[in-house]
């Protein structure tokens, strides 16, 4: 059995090591991601995530490899809900498809970070009061209620307050200088749409995060195992969001699947204290649901 410090230091060196070779061998130029070629990324991506479930099932036992695996799936679903929203995005910075790659792979060097950051700072709230299991319940219970009722989502990049402090500090450029995020014009500096792009997508990422981080938090008990089932799923997403863009608008009812899992971990917290649920059933619904949905948006068509 490997230690604990040895798994992290290792982890995080091959999503190093990986998104290095993403950026620099596998995608050097700002070419189009065709759907094929996304669908076989998509597939890597899965692959390597089901490749570490089975290291984690020989290293640390079924328990923490069903756990893993019901984080990952949990992660999943949610970021293809948000694939929605990052097409919105682009579509309203009028982001050139090219260059959309490039805003995706820095977007997931910061969610890495991110999410890193808030997953030992909640483990660690976690420890230290374990009240904050309610609180975190709560909120799943909440948004899920919000995003079942919700029919569309709610995208305001103009009113994005980072948007409007880079606007304060430096000059921003209506037109695209390439792959820049940033050009000279007479002299000055100004930021291109692609940094403002990349900044929403961020801090869009980041309230995100704050749906899953509780909902990862409330099925396992091992931060390692929160950790690396979060990042396998965003290392994913970039290939992922080409796949799907063209087709991903069909599955109209995922969203109503994700409010329901999101409504389940929500409970599965507050009552946790004294119901007991297992990985495997926690595992089972979450994956029910989710066939549910897609199924559902395949066979009934959404209505205008």
């Amino acid at each position: 059995m490997i230690s604990t410090k040895i798994l992290w230091i290792g982890f995080n060196v091959m999503v190093a090591m990986l998104l290095m070779l993403d950026l620099f061998v596998f995608n050097r130029n700002n070419k189009v991601m065709k759907v094929k070629e996304a669908l076989w990324w998509s597939l890597f991506w899965i692959g390597l995530a089901v490749a570490f479930n089975v290291f984690i099932y020989f290293n640390s036992g079924s328990s923490a490899a069903l756990q893993f695996l019901t984080g990952y799936l949990i992660e999943e679903s949610l970021s293809v809900d948000n694939l929605f929203v990052f097409i919105l995005l682009f579509s309203f910075f009028e982001t050139p498809v090219e260059y959309q790659r490039k805003v995706l792979f820095w977007g997931i060097i910061g969610a890495v970070f991110f999410r890193a950051i808030f997953i030992l700072f909640g483990f660690s709230m976690l420890q230290k009061f374990h009240w904050i299991t309610y609180i975190f319940g709560a909120f799943l219970i909440y948004t899920a209620i919000k995003m079942f009722l919700q029919k569309d989502s709610d995208v305001n990049p103009e009113g994005n307050p980072i948007t409007k402090v880079l606007g304060k500090i430096i000059p921003v450029t209506t037109k695209y200088h390439k792959g820049n995020f940033f050009a000279k014009i007479d002299g000055r500096k100004f930021a291109t749409p692609l940094l403002v792009a990349l900044i929403v997508v961020e801090t869009t990422d980041i309230v995100f995060a704050l749906d899953s981080i509780p909902a990862v938090l409330a099925v396992t008990p091992d931060a390692f195992i929160a950790y690396s089932s979060n990042i396998f799923a965003i290392l994913g997403l970039r290939a992922l969001y080409f796949a799907l863009e063209g087709i991903m608008r069909l599955f109209h009812y995922l969203h109503y699947g994700l409010s329901l899992i999101l409504l389940f971990i929500g409970v599965k917290l507050v009552i946790g204290h004294w119901v007991e649920i297992n990985t495997m059933i926690s595992l089972s619904i979450v994956g029910s649901i989710l066939i549910i949905s897609i199924i559902a948006s395949l066979l009934f068509e959404k209505k205008d």
